[in-house]
């Protein structure tokens, strides 16, 4: 999990791990939204954490917003490539 509140990096871990860190935080008092992040490779493993809690583990919840975006990372060789990111926001319906 994140130093932010209520964000979570997705990385190569197992989906599960990901679903459960979700859970967790939404197990804390007073929380109603969780945010996603991700970039590159890992964004297919995001959309299966917001689905897999969504369709499984918790019926309330709801996909709040989806943010998608483009970072320049810089490489060894002196050069930029593109990384596509994106922002899930999960929100909790009473």
């Amino acid at each position: 999990m994140s130093s932010e509140q209520n964000v979570i990096y997705i990385g190569n871990k197992p989906v599960m791990s990901y679903v459960l860190a979700v859970i967790t935080s939404f197990s804390a008092p007073n929380t109603q939204q969780v945010t996603l992040k991700a970039r590159g490779r890992s964004i297919t493993t995001a959309v299966d954490v917001a689905e897999i809690t969504r369709r499984r583990f918790m019926k309330q919840l709801n996909v709040n917003a989806i943010v998608i975006g483009t970072e320049d990372l810089a490489q060894e060789g002196g050069g930029t490539r593109a990384v596509s990111t994106i922002e899930i926001s999960l929100k909790k319906t009473e």
